[in-house]
């Protein structure tokens, strides 16, 4: 079967160049970045000082530094916000102009670089454009249908946990790395098991729901829908709560627990 390409233009590309490139992104993000080898693809984040969920990103190493895909809407604030923090490290900030495209399913031959998320995900794309057989919508489809979220569509700017939108499931927190901003609420919160809710798929028997429509287990509230597509839905839950008969909107749901989610 040959693999579905699809460019995705909700993504975009920032480059961190110069001597200094990996030691500057590794104090900054959730993920270890000085070992990141060129060709090598990670999963991280940008955290807000108190650790809440700012951006989450894809890092490519490169020979002269990292490469950064990003949420195209937000590409000029993460520019912003690495500048700030650049102060005297020998570092240059750029936006790139090249195309975010994802393949799926994927075979050891498949152009790219495995998703450090999951596997099953498939392969991102940062070359020369391939020729697409598929749309950004598919894409979705196909991660909706693995119980991945997608923390630039399902979360707000500094409102979620990374843990709540399962980075430590995914691969995007490296909690033996040393430092990074909002690393002591981050680390508490994994180390004393304090999560409350989690980032999950939730199947509706009807309609999607709108965004933000409240979830209840009986008549206690267990949560929120966020984004979704054709019958496919992610839900930010009360872990608590995910037993017994839920409804959103009067409509019985149910979570679905994929093979990669670890509770």
């Amino acid at each position: 079967m040959s693999a579905c390409i699809a460019s995705l233009p909700d993504r975009a590309l920032v480059r961190v160049s110069g001597p200094d490139a990996r030691t500057f992104l590794n104090g900054l993000l959730t993920q270890e970045v000085l070992s990141l080898k060129p060709g090598e693809l990670r999963f991280g984040a940008l955290l807000s000082p108190p650790g809440r969920l700012l951006f989450d990103l894809f890092l490519l190493g490169q020979d002269d530094g990292v490469l950064i895909d990003v949420a195209a809407d937000r590409r000029d604030a993460l520019i912003q916000r690495l500048s700030l923090y650049r102060l005297r490290a020998d570092v240059t900030i750029q936006p790139d102009d090249g195309t975010v495209q994802v393949l799926w399913p994927a075979t050891p031959d498949t152009p790219g670089t495995s998703d450090a998320r999951l596997a099953d995900l498939g392969h991102r794309h940062y070359g020369a454009p391939l020729p697409t057989s598929a749309e950004a919508a598919d894409w979705h489809d196909h991660r909706l249908s693995l119980g991945i979220p997608d923390p630039a569509r399902d979360g707000g700017q500094d409102t979620t946990y990374p843990i709540e939108a399962d980075f430590d499931l995914l691969n995007g927190i490296d909690f033996s790395k040393g430092c990074f901003i909002g690393q002591e609420t981050t680390s508490r919160m994994k180390r004393r098991g304090a999560i409350r809710n989690r980032m999950l798929p939730l199947d509706i028997d009807g309609p999607l729901p709108p965004f933000g429509s409240e979830v209840l287990n009986g008549d206690r509230r267990a949560g929120q829908t966020l984004s979704g597509q054709g019958g496919r839905l992610m839900a930010l839950l009360r872990l608590d709560r995910l037993d017994g008969n839920l409804t959103v909107e009067g409509t019985p749901a149910t979570v679905r627990r994929p093979d990669w989610l670890d509770l």
